[in-house]
């Protein structure tokens, strides 16, 4: 058993079935991603659009690319057809861009909300007010290429649990109170990606069905095959 299939193993067996794992393979050659198939992944998370393009016919068919960084409109029409789902909806430029595509290619496309928690100003994504008026003003069938599946959210980088903590709950009220109200009734608003390498037990105990995983698998460099 190779590191990546240890690294793998012990992750699975620590969180619960109802949690999937996204393998953030972004920089990490296509050998060992390779390798991480073979052990059981097949969800890849990217954030660039390029390392999708260059990865997708390296990879088997069969790979499951979630789109995770930050997504300019002048490259959606590049990578849609390659992704299952995008986590970082951060504008609704963005959200109109993607079912413009979506829709020339026949294609129903999963997005998550991403959902500004963190203090840092860098980081993307709505305000939780911002996105209730959004969604409280769409219509049924006005985005008939696009599935929305939850949100997303990255918490502070910071040593303080219960500021982390506090984060992932406000994205997990946000989401329970989109459900009752916008979201009531649409079976597939059911997704919350939260939670990395560093804090993704905290955001377990929030609701997390989506852990974007990196230096945990991969190793801070490329794990040894």
């Amino acid at each position: 058993m190779n590191e990546f299939e240890q690294n793998l193993a012990r992750l699975i067996s620590e969180i619960p079935a109802t949690v999937r794992i996204v393998a953030v393979s972004k920089t990490k050659p296509v050998d060992l991603m390779r390798s991480a198939y073979k052990a059981g992944q097949r969800i890849f998370g990217e954030n660039r659009v390029q390392e999708i393009i260059n990865k997708h016919p390296e990879m088997p068919a069969d790979v499951e690319w979630h789109m995770i960084g930050h997504l300019q409109t002048n490259k959606v029409r590049q990578v849609l057809p390659l992704v299952r789902m995008i986590h970082s909806i951060d504008s609704l430029k963005l959200l109109n861009t993607v079912q413009k595509e979506a829709a020339k290619i026949q294609k129903t496309v999963s997005c998550l909300f991403q959902v500004h928690i963190a203090t840092e100003e860098s980081k993307h994504g709505f305000s939780p007010n911002e996105l209730l008026d959004i969604l409280s003003n769409i219509k049924q069938g006005d985005y008939p290429n696009i599935i929305f599946s939850g949100l997303m959210g990255m918490a502070s980088f910071v040593d303080d649990e219960d500021q982390i903590v506090a984060e992932f709950k406000q994205l997990k009220e946000l989401f329970n109170e989109l459900k009752s109200v916008s979201m009531a009734g649409n079976k597939d608003f059911i997704e919350l990606s939260m939670g990395m390498s560093g804090d993704y037990p905290l955001a377990i105990e929030e609701g997390s069905t989506l852990i974007r995983i990196g230096t945990l698998l991969f190793g801070s460099r490329a794990c040894s095959i």
